[in-house]
């Protein structure tokens, strides 16, 4: 599996490249990757049918100039920025049985994350739907999505380290849609950073995997598939 281990400056960018990925795998002008990125800047992620209304305080968004856009996969509405990890998975279907439904698809990814975080001396559990939480703590770290091809998936997903959570209490509101393990609780005691910096993360991560061949350049024609999503995909809510 190719690692690639690269950041855009603005959030439009970063959300795009992964559909990018996705598709060049689906023409077969590329295959399986995982990707990691970070944003240098905060902004606000809705899921493909999520609600601005319903997930955002959007005036305090747009006084703190807080871009807000859509992703195409599914999953809930998240802050992004420093100290947030992201990783994006894109795999063929047939690698295992599990991929061909979504459901499963969260248990097999997930499952092989918690087990390479039990091997790091970390015990984290999967919340289905899509979540990873700290066991001790049963406290969320990581939310995921998918977008699904007819041959490839897209699987990705945050892992907050450092993180700055109040931020994260002054944007956005409870979701209507809440797993069970969330107790009626705020996002400052529901969320927490995990006690691993990024290198760490990055390791294990990429240990679940086995992304064993490194790529930190573009090719020529993810280049010009950004470019051109960019140019054609109208993303950015405010």
């Amino acid at each position: 599996m190719l690692l690639k281990d690269i950041s855009f400056p603005t959030p439009e960018e970063n959300i795009l490249f992964d559909e990018v990925l996705l598709f060049l795998a689906e023409k077969g002008q590329a295959g399986e990757v995982l990707r990691f990125w970070e944003s240098p800047v905060p902004f606000i992620v809705l899921g493909r049918t999520g609600k601005e209304e319903d997930d955002i305080y959007l005036q305090k968004a747009k006084e703190h100039h807080i871009p807000v856009l859509r992703r195409a996969s599914g999953g809930g509405t998240g802050l992004q920025g420093k100290g947030c990890l992201n990783y994006s998975l894109v795999l063929p279907q047939n690698r295992h049985p599990g991929l061909h439904d979504i459901r499963r698809s969260y248990q097999y990814i997930l499952g092989r994350l918690v087990t390479a975080f039990k091997s790091a001396g970390l015990e984290i559990c999967f919340m289905p739907t899509s979540d990873l939480a700290l066991v001790k703590e049963n406290k969320k770290f990581s939310g995921n999505a998918q977008k699904r091809g007819k041959k490839f998936i897209l699987h990705h997903g945050t892992m907050l380290y450092d993180f700055d959570l109040d931020m994260i209490e002054h944007f956005l509101k409870i979701p209507k849609d809440v797993p069970l393990y969330r107790q009626d609780r705020t996002h400052k005691d529901f969320v927490m950073n995990l006690p691993v910096n990024s290198g760490a993360l990055k390791t294990i991560i990429r240990q679940a995997f086995g992304a064993d061949k490194d790529s930190k350049s573009l090719a020529d024609e993810e280049l010009d598939c950004l470019r051109k999503f960019l140019s054609e995909r109208k993303i950015k809510i405010y």
